[in-house]
């Protein structure tokens, strides 16, 4: 921006103030492109848009004409109003930054699936009585129904509920958890 840019600026504005509708039409038109590279040049990442702040700003300008004295610089009032109202937008964006799932997903690892030996499951069988051992074992580790279960052992549905809830808690308790 020259020294002749500023003056014509001031000089449009000026004439807008005084009721020069066409004046103020060709500001706003040169300002928009002002603000719209400097608005640019400052977000350097996503999650603000830069044409909004361009459209806030000019909507400050309009609202706030009144407040530019003739005398001073055009163009250091409208970079204050831009600057004000870029910040205002970072605010609200908040610190977070997007990112997009697909760029980071090969950082993620992946889940590890718990695996128990049959040492431990044995272990975890043998402190119980042979029924509760029988019913535990079949539906926990074979991954038989309640069903299959109680026909397999010969008992009812119901007792192999009660066989099943007692082995478990018996299990829990004895490695520690309720």
């Amino acid at each position: 921006m020259t020294g002749k840019d500023e003056a014509e600026l001031s000089r449009l504005l000026r004439a807008a103030i005084a009721g020069d509708e066409r004046a103020y039409a060709d500001f706003l038109h040169r300002i928009a492109a002002l603000v719209r590279g400097f608005v640019r040049r400052k977000i350097v990442q996503g999650g603000v848009d830069p044409e909004d702040v361009v459209q806030e700003t000019l909507l400050a300008i309009h609202v706030k004409r009144h407040t530019w004295r003739s005398d001073a610089p055009v163009l250091p009032w409208v970079y204050a109003i831009a600057r004000f109202k870029l910040i205002d937008a970072f605010r609200r964006r908040g610190r977070r930054i997007e990112v997009e799932i697909d760029e980071i997903a090969e950082t993620f690892a992946e889940p590890e699936t718990e695996t128990v030996s049959e040492r431990d499951i044995n272990r975890a069988l043998e402190g119980l009585p042979p029924t509760q051992r029988s019913v535990v074992s079949s539906i926990s580790v074979d991954g038989h129904s309640i069903g299959e279960t109680a026909a397999k052992l010969g008992v009812s549905e119901t007792a192999v509920r009660v066989s099943l809830h007692r082995g478990l808690a018996a299990i829990a308790k004895r490695f520690g958890r309720q």
